[in-house]
């Protein structure tokens, strides 16, 4: 049964006076039980707590990490049916899309008990000494990555099992050998105690520190500020809005002592649709992106919020099939309601900046989200670089251009950005190799005739970008690199061989993949 307190390890917080309800966003009925939000006596003892279990996570090693990944991956899917029924009530998403997200949340958690267990994450590099060498002797070197200590996750709303409090960033922590304290969403606060609770069970039957995770409440953003602040926590994780994202780095960067912060805060994904595939294919083109952007309620950060095409063969059709596929879809209630009041607000705003609402008014309930094609010209895109904002929901933005040389600075315009894709044929592909190189430095991932909606969850996927799509543009926050976030580059010189962690010793015991003297290979 659901206590609606928060867990600091194996104790529950108290009750106290801020109290709040989850909220059924489709029926907007009140969900029990009541939630607490944490006081600050309970954070600093979730932290310390963390910094007690530091030691005992890290020196449990890639192969013991891995089991406990595997225990709560096994925990998650023994809990599923309660755990889905909860998720369905605090999101109003379908059955089969929740049962796909828990699939997806047990299968990044095995991966990275694989990553953790194969060890060669850590980068150990070895350069042998050489007491003779002239000048100056040369001293023996190695090293590899350490965990960083407790860190603080984030959960997100709209994915409240793959990105919430047990989601890729909590997994890649965990992997990395860091204890996590993790914030509830709260939209989504009964789904963070289950799967807190499936954590709790894992580490109990491995004799674990509970302090490995603790999962804190609130409805505001009190624990949030005194979290990230705390000295003890030494990076921190978050997937939500620029605003969101932004507020959590300047609490950061007023510490005594910064730390890395990494957040994932949205992209408009821009879509680019060359001359022949548009003359190929328009209408079926326009039909797939509208059922991309139409995917989830178009509440995932990778849904296609800006297409930019030139005006030509095939575009009329294209722009017809993306209009009647978004006019056949059926308003769905969001997340919540204050996301329900963001999108109606992005709409209007970017209307009163010129953009063309190109659907009638759709009788919806006010919670739901009407999905909406709005227009712009490719000069009017450029006059009002605030067009280029994301609004979250099921909307995207055609941008009509009336040449290559106009579209070239529609995208030159953009900021960063999570995707951005091209849509080709083969005689597009001299155009594509200009375009080509302005598209890697604008995203973290480009896609060929592909959508961006659906994040592979791999050892080569990259779910990041620059600013403002993260705030950590050299990092990743899905698939296996996400691991190397949570750690730090540690050398050791001239160290007793005794005394090196066993991924540096000379026996490579461990059968690491490791640089040694400038050459890679399991040596």
């Amino acid at each position: 049964m659901l206590q609606g307190l928060s867990l600091l390890g194996p104790v529950l917080g108290d009750p106290g006076d801020h109290a709040f309800q989850a909220l059924n966003p489709a029926t907007g009925e009140a969900l029990r039980p009541v939630f607490h939000s944490a006081t600050d006596a309970e954070v600093d003892r979730a932290v310390a707590l963390a910094r007690e279990a530091a030691s005992a996570l890290e020196a449990l090693g890639g192969p013991g990490r891995a089991e406990l990944l595997r225990e709560i991956a096994k925990g998650l899917e023994g809990a599923a049916d309660e755990l889905v029924l909860r998720v369905m009530a605090e999101t109003a998403l379908p059955e089969a899309r929740v049962r796909g997200e828990l699939g997806r949340t047990c299968f990044q958690l095995r991966l990275f008990a694989d990553v953790a267990q194969e060890g060669s994450w850590v980068e150990a590099r070895l350069d042998a000494g050489d007491p003779a060498r002239t000048p100056l002797p040369k001293p023996e070197l190695r090293s590899m990555l350490h965990a960083l200590g407790p860190v603080a996750v984030f959960g997100a709303s709209n994915f409240p099992l793959a990105f919430g409090a047990l989601g890729g960033d909590t997994a890649s922590a965990l992997a990395a050998g860091c204890p996590v304290v993790a914030k509830a969403h709260p939209l989504n606060p009964g789904t963070s105690e289950l799967v807190a609770r499936v954590v709790q069970g894992a580490l109990a039957r491995r004799d674990l520190p509970f302090g490995c995770f603790s999962l804190l409440f609130d409805a505001g953003h009190a624990v949030a500020r005194r979290l990230v602040q705390h000295g003890d926590i030494r990076a921190v994780g978050f997937t939500g809005s620029f605003q969101g994202g932004k507020a959590l780095l300047e609490l950061v960067a007023a510490r005594p002592e910064p730390i890395p912060v990494y957040a994932e805060m949205g992209s408009v994904n821009p879509v680019v649709v060359l001359p022949c595939a548009l003359a190929a294919r328009g209408e079926a083109l326009g039909r797939t992106l509208a059922a991309s952007v139409l995917n989830g309620g178009g509440q995932f950060c990778t849904c296609p919020g800006l297409i930019v095409a030139v005006k030509g063969e095939g575009f009329n059709a294209f722009r017809t099939g993306l209009l009647q596929a978004l006019q056949a879809g059926t308003p769905a209630p969001m997340l919540g309601e204050g996301l329900a009041q963001a999108y109606r607000a992005g709409l209007a705003h970017h209307m009163g900046l010129g953009a063309v609402g190109a659907l009638p008014a759709v009788e919806a309930a006010p919670g739901c989200g009407v999905p909406h094609l709005l227009e712009v010209s490719g000069a009017g895109f450029l006059a009002q670089p605030a067009l280029g904002e994301e609004v979250f929901g099921p909307t995207t933005m055609l941008v009509a251009c009336e040449s290559e040389a106009e579209r070239s600075a529609v995208l030159a315009a953009l900021p960063g950005q999570l995707t951005a894709t091209l849509w080709m044929e083969p005689a597009d592909e001299a155009l594509a190799a200009t375009l080509l190189p302005r598209l890697r430095r604008l995203a973290g991932r480009v896609l060929f005739n592909g959508v961006p909606t659906g994040v592979e969850v791999g050892y080569a996927m990259v779910h990041g970008g620059p600013w403002p799509a993260t705030s950590a543009p050299g990092t990743t926050s899905v698939g296996a690199a996400a691991i190397a976030r949570w750690a730090r580059p540690v050398c050791y010189q001239d160290a007793p061989e005794s005394l090196l962690p066993r991924e540096l010793r000379a026996d490579n015991s461990l059968q690491l993949g490791r640089m040694r003297d400038g050459r890679w290979g399991r040596h």
